[in-house]
């Protein structure tokens, strides 16, 4: 998986595109709209798309890490919106598909530090097709890579309960 360069300061100041495309969106990891979650901010940057977000004390399994759960949810939200964003250009529509969690496998490679700044995400579409995303991710802080991840996401059709969740 490629890595980034730092997010430059044009990527900071654009919206991400959770609030560019979903503003009322309540998905606990990266709705805007719901005020007890994560407000996860995935913003594209060239093939890649990346996340910083700070924990606070209450996202920690213990003193100085972040829980495990939590940083799935980050992940699993991330690749979501990687995967909507890339079958959006693959279909060359003005807006993503609603997509939604196949299958998703994280891998904790070592405790995720909650006060040495924000958690790094970075996602990128490895395979696709029209309907379907494979994504990787990795989560990192201070440039360690502390888990990792590979799934799944597939746009719904109508009738689907998350059909135009966004």
């Amino acid at each position: 998986m490629n890595t980034p360069r730092d997010l430059t300061d044009d990527a900071m100041t654009e919206p991400s595109l959770q609030d560019r495309y979903a503003p009322h969106n309540r998905c606990f990891g990266c709705g805007p709209s719901n005020d007890k979650g994560l407000r996860l901010k995935s913003i594209p940057q060239g093939d890649v798309v990346v996340c910083d977000w700070q924990p606070e004390p209450h996202h920690e399994a213990f003193d100085d890490i972040l829980n495990g759960g939590i940083c799935g949810t980050l992940l699993d939200c991330h690749s979501n919106w990687t995967a909507a964003w890339h079958l959006m250009n693959r279909a060359k529509a003005d807006t993503p598909p609603c997509t939604v969690t196949a299958e998703f496998h994280v891998k904790m490679k070592k405790p995720t530090p909650t006060r040495h700044g924000p958690v790094h995400l970075v996602a990128e579409v490895v395979e696709s097709s029209e309907r379907k995303a494979v994504v990787e991710a990795t989560l990192s802080v201070d440039g360690e890579v502390t888990c990792t991840c590979r799934g799944v996401f597939v746009a719904v059709k109508e009738g689907h309960p998350a059909y135009r969740r966004w």
